[in-house]
């Protein structure tokens, strides 16, 4: 069983650490624990990792945010892998910081890099793990809010969140979305 894992973020060192790139962060994370090396291919920074007799692909497009539906479907259809072992993470707004949400399909709710693999796979119907950044801003600062770095306090609030997000991959690929959501989803 092969699986798909995208993290979404902008490339970049302006963007290091911001909040709209904790799918990049989580990424990171897992590729640090794991001794992994991301390398530049096509459309995307990827490594691969095997875990419990499944492959697991990791990718972190380079195609910025709202283009990242491109890798997404290159992706699927170079390592021949079903939508539904297909998992983005990706940051929410509408989420407290921390809260971790997986779900089989869903909305945009207003993402750009999901209104584009959307539109890519020509439907939502694949699985995300929403990773909650809060919505502590003031009217029409969204964008700087969501291009902002996490303060030092918050990202030693996320350090649990992340362990528990990578556990949330892992068991998505091992004993299934339904389960894991069960289990896991906060």
């Amino acid at each position: 069983m092969k699986y798909l894992i995208v993290g979404l973020g902008n490339m970049g060192d302006e963007y290091h650490n911001t909040r709209h790139n904790i799918g990049f962060m989580l990424l990171d994370q897992i590729a640090a624990e794991n001794k992994l090396r991301f390398e530049n291919h096509r459309l995307a920074f990827t490594t691969e990792i095997k875990h419990k007799g499944r492959t697991f692909y990791f990718i972190k497009p380079t195609t910025f945010m709202n283009l990242s539906g491109k890798a997404v479907r290159y992706y699927l259809q170079e390592l021949k892998i079903d939508k539904a072992n297909c998992l983005v993470v990706l940051d929410d707004l509408a989420l407290p910081l921390g809260t971790l949400r997986m779900k089989p399909k869903g909305s945009d709710g207003g993402h750009n890099g999901l209104k584009n693999i959307d539109l890519e796979l020509q439907g939502n119907n694949y699985p995300r793990l929403r990773f909650g950044i809060g919505n502590e801003f003031s009217k029409g600062r969204q964008v700087n809010y969501v291009l902002g770095k996490f303060t030092k306090d918050e990202l030693t609030q996320l350090q649990p969140k992340m362990k528990k997000a990578t556990d949330m991959i892992f068991n998505f690929g091992t004993i299934g979305i339904e389960l894991t959501m069960t289990k896991m989803n906060e």
